[in-house]
């Protein structure tokens, strides 16, 4: 070690000498010859009166650089900062700063801030204005280490950076170091303008050719960037994601859990790079046992993996619990939560841990740890209340509308007597700076303390109604001050619940449609996903993703194809160009079938076959028993709500193909998972159904001529079904259910079955009568089984029309007998 230390120093100190005999300096060769931070002080208290810029500079940077030699837990800053020695260090650099080099300036800058001096030191200070003054003629990779000195303190949005910015965007050509473009472009990320987006980009793409292919923190901090400036651009991820891919047997838990977090925050989700982070995080697993190490092995691991793998990391975790400091304590219970954990003894522990240090914590981890412990079910009144007085606290004091609107929500989730008044007067100051997605969490907040407030029983509290109508006034200004979309679509990404629906809906539609103009191949994918989401059909607006997307087709990456297409299947919206969009949709994208993630693919498949489309290619490329192998090993290492999710569109694309396309000869391998999802079910018939049952059994001359929540073959759940003979006379069920038909139980000749549906809000779109593409799809696949199926409109049942039950029973009269063909 001692050697290896040595080496480390005079290679930091070979910057300093130049050379000859002559030019010979003692204290730069006893700095030379030092083997840790305790020889650094000896040398620089011996030579105090002789110590020049070159020798402070030397100095510092070699304290830094032993310091960065060791583990995290091993490191020693506090007591170098407190080393009487170190203040002599700093007072000779603060005096000599104008004699430094440019290099040596923005180095001393870095190393003083690692060494964890505070930014308003006046050291800093002093050096940040000099570099400032200097900074036009820096070199690239000393104006890459200043930036990052900036982002240090918290300065990306100040004019310097904005000069930094400036700076990269004239010399950007001559920039061949990966490593130095790719810090700037983090560091510039929130000034960046689209123009300059772009060519950096551009820039990246190239440099990612030239580099080293080992070196993959470069393509690592590319996604960091487009994470930053929230681009989920494809071209650029997948090359960065290529070079990852290969250098995973390279990483170590904390790349592997930045990448991975950077994917989801893009939306890129890629199953060969998270297949082989799981194979390589379950290898490091014995090697991780100290508790950094292994904190950040399970957060990223026991979200991925199997149950055996599971008991494995809890059981490690819970040796390790009582040696967890309170950053560590806080990301295992967010993991615990994330993975519905229910070992009560590791989660006590946890919370033992982060109860003792519930006074360390900033005030977004607070909000965290709430949220954790009330979504774990932790039951303690004295953690809780020791919590709730903690956040009200920072709440108190905080000016930041994203702080305050966090802070307030995690505070409505906790059970309390009474609201203080000061959280009121907080959530009331920073309303008229919210966006829409932080207006939405406050109204959800609100509600909840209405119905948890006892004098609401007789009347809405006034407090609650003046901040009702700010919040109301507040949504509506800022959708009227709309003026881009694609910002606009940023704050709706994930706007949901009653107030928005009810308040601010409509007038979002006109403001998206005040704002079509601006509709182009960049954001089709997010307006698309959005409309669909709130299940909203407006024909301008689609008309206008149609011919956006058909005009820059060759712009758009083949992977969006799936989230432009969304609505058009699902909200069943049909225009003369809607047959030529999917068309050229499906050209664009079957050339890179094979390349599609393959849970991305089996939803996209689901989607055309709910708009009765079924590519054969893609067809067959699903239903490939290598394809389906390696589904099943990237559904092990998803969510669970996302494995179930796709193992359900599996089986209603499955079915669709067997119903619709009997030519491609596609076997049906669901049947056991059917039966397995029937017995999950509850079987519950809603009190409209019931009524439904007792007027069919009037009209058909008999409750047994209905039976009720019926499986057909494939696996449809209708919620009546009758048989009619060629009489049109309804067909008896017997107690067992099943039809009383002489012979060999086939239907008579010229019967048959009736298939009776109702149809609730669900099967519409919000805004209209128009029935969704489902419930078209699952219509035509009763029909293919033999059906007459027969729909009934919720908005039909529910009508003034049918308030009387002879009206009822003749509205099912005339379904059932005058519609039969």
């Amino acid at each position: 070690m001692f050697r290896l230390r040595t080496i480390t120093g005079r290679c930091y100190l070979r910057r300093f000498l130049h050379g000859g005999v002559a030019n010979r300096d003692q204290v730069l060769e006893q700095l030379g010859i030092c083997a840790d931070e305790d020889q650094v002080f000896e040398v620089v208290g011996k030579n105090k009166a002789k110590l020049n810029e070159n020798h402070v500079g030397c100095a510092v940077g070699m304290l830094w650089q032993f310091q960065k030699e060791k583990p995290q837990m091993l490191r020693t800053v506090e007591l170098i900062k407190s080393h009487p020695e170190f203040l002599t260090l700093r007072v000779l650099a603060e005096n000599k700063i104008e004699l430094m080099g440019d290099v040596m300036l923005v180095d001393m800058l870095y190393n003083i801030l690692r060494l964890s001096v505070d930014p308003c030191d006046s050291l800093v200070q002093h050096l940040v204005s000099e570099a400032w003054l200097r900074l036009c003629r820096f070199p690239m990779s000393s104006l890459s280490k200043f930036a990052v000195c900036l982002s240090d303190q918290h300065l990306q949005h100040s004019p310097l950076m904005g000069q930094i910015t400036n700076i990269l965007n004239q010399k950007l050509s001559s920039i061949d170091d990966a490593r130095i473009l790719t810090i700037l472009m983090i560091c510039v990320s929130p000034l960046v303008s689209p123009t300059l987006r772009d060519k950096l980009i551009n820039k990246a793409d190239c440099v990612l050719d030239t580099m080293d292919p080992s070196h993959y923190n470069n393509p690592r901090r590319m996604v960091q960037f487009l994470r930053n400036i929230k681009y989920s651009y494809r071209p650029l991820l997948e090359k960065c994601n290529h070079n990852l891919l290969h250098n995973v047997p390279l990483m170590d838990a904390e790349n592997l859990g930045i990448i991975l977090g950077l994917y989801q925050s893009l939306q890129f989700n890629n199953c060969d790079f998270r297949l082989a982070a799981k194979q390589r995080l379950i290898e490091l697993v014995d090697s991780s046992t100290d508790p950094l190490s292994f904190t950040k092995l399970f957060v990223t691991l026991a979200p991925m993996a199997g149950l055996d793998t599971k008991e494995r990391l809890e059981s490690i975790a819970l040796i390790l619990a009582d040696e967890l400091n309170a950053q560590q304590a806080l990301a295992v219970a967010e993991t615990l939560e994330e993975i519905h954990s229910r070992n009560l003894l590791l989660i006590q522990k946890i919370a033992s841990v982060i109860h003792k240090n519930l006074q360390v914590y900033r005030s977004m981890e607070l909000a965290r740890v709430t949220q954790a412990m009330i979504l774990l079910h932790y039951q303690s009144p004295e953690f809780f209340t020791k919590l709730r007085n903690i956040l009200v606290h920072f709440l108190q004091y905080s000016v930041y509308p994203y702080e305050v609107t966090m802070l307030t929500r995690v505070l409505s989730m906790l059970p309390s007597p009474r609201l203080d008044t000061s959280v009121i007067s907080r959530v009331d100051a920073v309303l008229p700076q919210c966006n829409l997605n932080d207006l939405n969490t406050f109204a959800v907040v609100i509600a909840k303390w209405l119905r948890n407030d006892p004098s609401y029983r007789h009347s809405t509290p006034i407090k609650y109604v003046r901040l009702l109508q700010t919040l109301n006034h507040c949504g509506r200004e800022r959708l009227c001050k709309a003026d881009r979309l694609d910002l606009l679509l940023e704050e709706l990404k994930y706007m949901s619940g009653e107030w928005f629906e009810e308040m601010l809906l409509k007038e979002t539609m006109v403001t998206l449609q005040r704002l079509k103009g601006q509709i182009s191949w960049t954001n089709v994918p997010e307006l698309s996903l959005f409309l669909t989401r709130i299940n909203y059909l407006c024909a301008p607006l689609m008309d206008s993703i149609a011919s956006a997307t058909m005009e820059d087709i060759n712009k758009m990456h083949y992977s969006s194809m799936y989230a432009t297409l969304l609505p058009f299947a699902v909200l069943n919206y049909d225009s003369p160009r809607v047959d030529e969009l999917f068309d050229i949709c499906i050209q664009h994208f079957l050339p890179h079938i094979s390349s599609f993630d393959p849970h991305l693919l089996v939803l996209f498949g689901y989607t055309l076959a709910v708009a009765d489309c079924f590519p054969e290619d893609m067809v067959r490329e699903i239903f490939n028993v290598d394809f389906l192998a390696k589904l099943d090993s990237q559904l092990e290492t998803l969510p669970d709500a996302l494995n179930m999710r796709i193992r359900l569109r599996l089986m209603e694309l499955n079915r669709a193909v067997c119903l619709e396309c009997p030519e491609f000869q596609v076997p049906w391998f669901h049947e056991r998972y059917c039966q397995q999802l029937h017995k999950k079910g509850n079987g519950f018939i809603t009190p409209v159904q019931q009524q439904i049952h007792k007027m069919l059994g009037e009209v058909l001359g008999g409750v047994n001529c209905a039976k009720a929540a019926v499986f057909t073959p494939y696996f449809y759940r209708v919620d009546f079904e009758c048989v009619l003979d060629r009489h049109r006379k309804a067909l008896s069920y017997s107690e067992q259910s099943q039809l009383q038909i002489p012979g060999d139980g086939e239907l008579p000749q010229g019967a048959q079955r009736i298939a009776v549906d109702f149809l609730d809000t669900k099967s519409f779109c919000k805004n209209s009568r128009h029935m969704k593409g489902e419930a078209m799809m699952r219509k035509r696949h009763l029909e293919i089984l033999g059906y007459h199926v027969v729909q009934i409109p919720h908005f039909e049942w529910n009508s003034m029309e049918l308030s009387t039950q002879d009206a009822w029973k003749e509205y099912l009269r005339k379904k059932i007998f005058t519609e039969l063909p």
